[in-house]
């Protein structure tokens, strides 16, 4: 007797979508059934008009736990997932304190979140100047990637130049890490931005102006040289400008070992939206014009866009505002939205856009899998993997409004936002997480690791 039997669901793949049933066995995929093939099960679901997608990995989410819990803990950042289709989030190393730079940190921080996360998780390793010979341990320990600054950091994070990045990717290459990279040039930034607030100019506009895309462009042809010298492997963050994007492509075009993801905020708001609406729309490498916008997608469609992900970085109303000296350069530069990436993303892509399903199955499950390692227990309804499964309603009205997010602090670019199509249900390793807006409250998810099937 099977677990759970999921039946009269559109199941959709990496490739199609397909009428079955799904039925689980402990915690696993244990068949998936054609037609109305009739079977036992302690438990039965009927989807009838929705469907189900392998569970949704946010590859790029910033918990903050531990040591910056002010802005958000685990536990609730976890939730806040579960309660927008997410089953699995990958954490950053920074904004946590110590981060992440060594097999001891990672560790206490797998200790400390065991029993608090609504979802599965993994860790981010940091990549800082002080920890280049630290690297193989950490990846033992679990890091599924290292994340690398190329511009500022901020506090208790340092940036590597190109040197230290060519050792790091030769480093890597040794047993098989990735790196990811916040690119964006150092000095040119550091230029930019000291020049603005030296003549006093601290607006909106002037911040876009210190952050142009010259500034990401570089860094990234700066990776992609690296690449092509070293045969090392790369992916780069959060990709806001479809120049950057056809950089990518024509390195991947060239056989480099390159992936990408962008964000949902930078397929749907404009550097105009930070004008005029204020810092919660502010972000870097910051939101772009809409004409970039708009050729943004194409590199989602086309495949040159890997994953789609929040960069979930949530703050204080105080760290968000304006009052200081420094004016926008001061607020904190990070959007909301580990809830409401699903949501948003289907109604673009699958209502606006008239992309099939799978597309969201792919760049928000399969790909970031495959990339993090992930792909031999999750990012496929197929048997033998994770039961993680998102559950859409296609026909589920919504509006994001503050008072629904279950984040710490009830603020993000994406309220005001309405559309068609939400998660009404989120399930990992086969139980039930959330359904129609309903949490449990057991922090029953765990840790994960690279397996060896990729």
């Amino acid at each position: 007797m099977y677990d759970l039997l999921i039946k009269n669901a559109r199941v959709v793949t990496a490739d199609e979508v397909i009428a079955a049933a799904v039925a689980v066995k402990d915690g696993k995929v244990a068949a998936v059934l054609a037609g109305e093939t009739p079977v036992p099960a302690r438990q039965v679901l009927d989807l009838t008009g929705k469907y189900l997608l392998p569970g949704v990995i946010d590859c790029h989410v910033h918990f903050n736990e531990p040591g910056y819990t002010w802005r958000e803990e685990f536990a609730q950042g976890s939730r806040a997932a579960a309660a927008g289709g997410v089953t699995t989030v990958i954490d950053m190393p920074m904004q946590n304190r110590p981060p992440v730079i060594d097999q001891e940190v990672f560790v206490r921080k797998a200790e400390l979140l065991q029993g608090k996360s609504a979802i599965d998780y993994g860790f981010w390793g940091a990549l800082v100047k002080t920890n280049l010979d630290k690297l193989i341990g950490l990846q033992e320990a679990g890091a599924l990637a290292f994340k690398c600054f190329m511009c500022n950091p901020g506090q208790d994070y340092t940036a590597l130049d190109i040197a230290e990045i060519e050792q790091v990717l030769v480093t890597l290459r040794e047993f098989g890490g990735l790196a990811g990279f916040h690119c964006e040039d150092h000095d040119m930034i550091e230029r930019l931005q000291t020049a603005s607030l030296a003549a006093g100019k601290t607006g909106r506009r002037d911040y876009l102006a210190a952050r142009p895309v010259e500034a990401e462009l570089k860094a990234v042809n700066d990776i992609i040289a690296l690449l092509d010298k070293t045969e090392g492997r790369a992916h780069i963050c959060h990709v806001s400008h479809p120049a950057v994007a056809e950089a990518i492509r024509q390195a991947k075009i060239k056989g480099l070992d390159i992936t990408a993801e962008t964000c949902v905020h930078y397929l749907l708001f404009t550097g105009e939206d930070l004008v005029n609406e204020g810092p919660r729309f502010k972000c870097s490498p910051p939101l772009r014009t809409a004409a970039d916008r708009e050729k943004l997608w194409d590199y989602v469609l086309d495949g040159t866009l890997d994953c789609i992900c929040s960069d979930h970085s949530p703050c204080t109303p105080e760290e968000k505002a304006e009052a200081s000296e420094t004016g926008t350069f001061g607020a904190w530069g990070g959007i909301s939205g580990v809830q409401t990436s699903l949501q948003t993303f289907w109604d673009l892509a699958v209502n606006q856009k008239g992309a099939d399903p799978s597309l969201v199955a792919r760049v928000m499950s399969l790909n970031p899998a495959a990339i993090f390692g992930l792909y031999g227990v999750k990012g496929a309804v197929i048997p033998g993997r994770d039961a993680d499964f998102t559950v859409i309603d296609p026909q589920r009205n919504w509006e994001i409004t503050a008072d629904e997010l279950l984040y710490k602090h009830k603020f993000s670019a994406f309220t005001g936002l309405s559309g068609t199509g939400a998660p009404v249900m989120t399930i990992v390793r086969g139980q039930v997480v959330m359904e129609n807006c309903r949490l449990r409250d057991e922090g029953t998810g765990q840790l994960v690791r690279r397996c060896r099937e990729e």
